[in-house]
């Protein structure tokens, strides 16, 4: 299988398996990665972690070959089932983490845009070449990089289609932090910094993070003041201010 789906303890771990292709991006892949995401979603799990099998690649993004010769409707598809599958992963109920390890180039960058979290390995590299194809980016990428990075530099990123290290990447935000060893491993004692807190109240903060992106601040502090006060009326919220009061660890059951 290309794609596998299975647990690392309390989180899933969604690995792109076709190392012979770099881990590329086929039609079919995309298909079984939306499966995959319905399931995780039905899953007891603390948060997802994606990554590529092998040590080069992450994902090289779109199997070419199957790009050429399509229709105009067949190309709109495409693009619109490939969004389609990344916005499935942004809207998860829990987190997810990509444990980027060598190449993320053009579908594999926007999977990894679509993801929540970023790491990094040092050999990672990072890019948009589509413009290199005569094309651009159809998998949302034109809409998260400048999420992330700004308009700038993600006009730059696109415009010229260059590629930028992992360090670089850390540098101007497009990953969170540079991981040595066992990428998967990694990603695991990251998750392990904020799966421990309520499930309902993370998936607060990042809606109330998310979509202030999409609207004037003063529709956005609603929204927060909305979802801050639900907060607030779970057990959980109870719980961690009893706890603090009472000088000890918070035991958060996600109610």
């Amino acid at each position: 299988m290309s794609v596998v789906l299975t647990r690392r303890d309390e989180f899933a771990l969604l690995t792109l398996d076709r190392q012979e292709a770099l881990n590329a991006l086929s039609f079919a892949i995309l298909d079984d990665i939306g499966r995959a995401l319905d399931e995780v979603a039905s899953w007891p799990v603390r948060a997802l972690i994606v990554t590529g099998a092998g040590p080069k690649a992450f994902c090289a993004g779109a199997d070419i070959k199957e790009l050429r010769g399509r229709s105009l409707v067949e190309q709109k598809r495409g693009a619109e089932r490939g969004q389609a599958v990344f916005e499935t992963l942004a809207r998860l109920p829990v987190a997810s983490v990509a444990a980027i390890n060598g190449f993320a180039f053009g579908g594999g960058l926007e999977l990894a845009l679509a993801c929540t979290f970023r790491l990094a390995s040092p050999n990672a590299r990072m890019g948009l070449p589509e413009i290199k194809l005569g094309l651009i980016p159809g998998y949302g990428g034109t809409q998260r990089l400048p999420r992330v990075v700004g308009e700038a530099r993600a006009l730059e990123m696109i415009l010229t289609g260059r590629t930028v290290t992992a360090q670089e990447a850390e540098r101007i935000g497009l990953v969170n932090r540079l991981i040595e060893g066992d990428p998967v491993e990694a990603a695991v004692a990251f998750a392990r910094e904020f799966s421990g807190f309520s499930l309902p109240v993370l998936g607060f903060a990042r809606e109330a993070v998310t979509r202030a992106l999409d609207t004037p601040v003063r529709e956005g502090l609603r929204i927060e003041a909305d979802l801050s006060t639900l907060a607030f009326r779970t057990r959980d919220a109870e719980e961690g201010m009893a706890a603090f009061s009472e000088k000890r660890k918070a035991g958060f059951r996600d109610e």
